[in-house]
């Protein structure tokens, strides 16, 4: 989870709202990305998504079984459910989502009663405060440049 957050102060420097992902499969890191939804202008640019891409790429397989994704905050509809279809073993996020989170926080796409693959779930305390606080300073200075 750390390198997920080091992601994420990634993303801030480059003025992009501070969410960091790593996939992880047998001790390598197979994808590592944070968001990059400003530069890009490209909605799909989550963290999640490009550090999916990476990984399939780096497996030449879009089918990432027994991988672990660590993501600063709860997955969104779109990430959660690019998770479930790329077969990822594990999920684990630093800080749920009530809004939009997917994996527990507003809704669980996990728990769909025909969903052909599900992941395992590790919601929040790794790095949590500090993703947390990540994430609301970023939204602070934020709100304070619209003033």
């Amino acid at each position: 989870m750390a390198l997920a957050y080091n992601q994420a102060v990634d993303a801030w420097r480059a003025d992009e709202a501070p969410i960091g992902c790593v996939i992880e499969l047998g001790g390598e890191i197979i994808g590592a990305a944070h968001n990059t939804i400003e530069a890009a202008c490209d909605p799909t640019a989550h963290a999640e998504m490009l550090a999916l891409t990476q990984a399939a790429a780096k497996l030449g397989n879009w089918r990432l079984a027994g991988a672990t994704v660590f993501v600063t905050k709860e997955p969104c509809p779109m990430c959660s459910g690019a998770m479930l279809m790329s077969r990822v073993k594990r999920v684990c996020f630093a800080v749920p989502d009530p809004k939009m989170g997917c994996l527990g926080g507003a809704t669980n796409l996990n728990d769909l009663p025909r969903v052909n693959h599900h992941v395992e779930l590790t919601a929040g305390g790794v790095l949590e405060p500090e993703c947390r606080e990540l994430l609301q300073e970023f939204f602070r200075a934020k709100r304070r440049e619209g003033e």
